[in-house]
């Protein structure tokens, strides 16, 4: 039995076996300690994969990968905040993006965006297609052993997968025609058909995606290989040249028998601009023009925020028809989009570079760079908006506005790297750094607990004067019961009567969610807060409020 069928026959196994785990487990919600154990399983079923039959593509950063994904999906059983959750399905599907990487000879910790885009696509590609190749082509049936049990059981299922279908259509046709047979039929069997196709359906799709997934990171380089053996990535080079660096002398000398020229092979590793037709590729006019016309707009801008940065609050309030909230929520939205399409602006017009003059590279270099410190001024006036906008005479903090915050914090550690790594001629390096400072960042958040956070800065403000929305607090998740039960004395009599109702509603749902793969930490954290604190959520004397109350805010 060739190496390619047993690769595959053990991808199907894996599958069929985490197709059923995920049925098991990930049906049941909300999603908690069951998403880390379908994970830990799953990452354990790849890296055992992966040592078996593939063991030259782990290393060092495909472990780092795998236990990030474990850490991600551990987080589901801590924090129960919605935002948080699905950053961390997001996270986990980049990892399994950059985890694929290798079957298209492209070493991860080098790869740039645009090969994390492809492993996005190649891995949806897989999941989808993949499962057709791995039954009907990678494993060769006739080769795969059939002695003894197996045999007989290989025989036993065949069979029944052809019964199957005849046995329903005559039994649903003998149950339509005789109501005692139809009663007989219901009480032997008692099954629920609905949830046993529901059962079959789930396993089926799970099963489906992980092999799919599966087979696109470890059989897809050997597709062509007629001797089903692995084949190792062809070594990376640093940074390849464009076609214009060809020089003359470069030329085959004429004592020496020139040889054919050899077509160049296609590599996703090395993919660079000499695919594209010369007009499109940058020179040193092109990148001034392009990026210069971008610092002008940019500096003009900055000119004009120059004056509220330093003036502060009493500038902005005391410029004529100029209003507080006009000046903060119309501007920070924007400036945080502007912040985030000016990196791929910049990875762009550094890989359209023409490579046969280093002065394209210096006027780059330094265009790019005076563009990262206009940003960083563009940027400090979208963090002041959102200070404004949430501080001691603005409106509170709300979801909406701390995560895109959390956003720009981490786009300026990337052009920060961007710094460190693109300009000084590391390219290569600049997407594995920022994926990990992305790891970082939110990993730090799950630290931090936003949801706790913004009860407690808006009770703050409350205190301060300004005001305070009960309902909105009541709608964060769990993370957030325990600052709500420790602030409730702060709050006047309609507030914590809210909150009493909302924090009693939330704890009767609780009692009756007992299922142990839902358990999630900051759930039970906050069912032991708030029965412990039961006697104080009395209710009596309090109006009733309607779903859709809410304080002006």
């Amino acid at each position: 039995m060739k190496e390619k069928t047993k690769t595959g026959l053990e991808i199907l196994q894996s599958a069929v076996l985490l197709g059923i785990l995920g049925d098991v487990l990930l049906r049941t919600t909300p999603w908690g300690l069951n998403v880390f154990l379908f994970i830990g399983a799953f990452v354990a079923a790849a890296t055992m994969l992966v040592l078996r039959r593939k063991r030259q593509f782990w290393n060092i950063q495909s472990a780092a990968l795998s236990l990030a994904m474990i850490f991600f999906a551990a987080m589901f059983a801590w924090r129960d905040s919605i935002q948080l959750k699905l950053l961390d399905a997001l996270a986990i599907f980049t990892l399994l993006a950059v985890f694929i990487l290798p079957s298209l000879k492209i070493r991860m910790n080098i790869a740039g965006v645009f090969h994390y885009l492809i492993g996005f696509v190649w891995s949806g590609i897989n999941v989808l297609f993949a499962p057709f190749f791995l039954i009907f082509e990678d494993v060769k049936w006739k080769t795969a052993p059939q002695t003894g049990a197996r045999k007989h059981l290989i025989a036993v299922l065949r069979g029944v997968a052809i019964a199957a279908p005849l046995l329903l259509i005559f039994g649903a046709l003998f149950m339509a025609a005789d109501a005692v047979f139809e009663g007989f039929v219901q009480q032997t069997l008692n099954i629920d058909f609905n949830k046993v196709l529901l059962h079959i359906f789930f396993t089926s799709a799970f099963s489906w995606l992980i092999a799919g997934y599966l087979r696109g990171s470890l059989i897809g380089t050997i597709a062509s290989d007629p001797t089903g053996t692995f084949v190792e990535p062809n070594i990376i080079k640093k940074q390849v040249l464009s076609v214009t660096e060809i020089a003359d002398d470069e030329a085959p000398k004429s004592e020496e028998k020139p040889r054919s020229e050899e077509k160049k092979k296609w590599n996703w590793q090395n993919f660079d601009n000499s695919i594209l037709p010369r007009s499109f590729i940058f020179g040193a006019i092109e990148t001034s023009v392009v990026l210069g016309l971008i610092n002008l707009l940019f500096l003009s801008f900055v000119i004009f925020q120059l004056p509220y940065l330093f003036g502060g609050i009493d500038l902005v309030q005391n410029t004529p028809d100029f209003k507080l909230a006009e000046y903060a929520r119309r501007g920070f939205g924007e400036l945080v989009a502007v912040a985030a399409l000016v990196l791929p602006i910049l990875l762009i017009s550094h890989w359209l570079l023409r490579k046969d003059d280093s002065i394209n590279e210096k006027i780059y270099r330094v265009l790019a760079g005076i563009q990262i410190v206009l940003l960083f001024v563009i940027m400090m006036s979208a963090a002041q908006r959102l200070f404004l906008l949430t501080g001691n005479l603005g409106y509170g903090l709300t979801t909406v506005r701390f995560y895109p915050m959390v956003f720009m914090i981490w786009l300026a550690l990337v052009f920060v790297w961007f710094a460190l790594s693109v300009l000084r001629g590391a390219r290569e390096q600049f997407a594995w750094g920022a994926l990990w400072l992305a790891v970082f960042t939110l990993g730090t958040l799950h630290v931090f607990n936003p949801d706790e956070y913004i009860v407690r800065t808006n009770v703050r403000l409350m205190q301060e004067g300004r005001m305070f929305d009960p309902q909105y607090v009541t709608e964060l998740s769990d993370d957030a019961a325990p600052a709500l039960l420790e602030n409730l004395p702060a709050m006047n009599f309609e507030q914590q009567c809210i909150i009493k109702n909302r924090l009693a509603e939330r704890l009767t749902k609780a009692r009756t969610e007992n299922d142990f793969r839902t358990w999630n930490f900051s759930r039970w954290v906050a069912r032991r807060e708030i029965s412990a604190s039961a006697d104080g959520l009395d209710t009596a004397g309090c109006p009733s409020y309607g779903k859709n109350y809410r304080q002006d805010f």
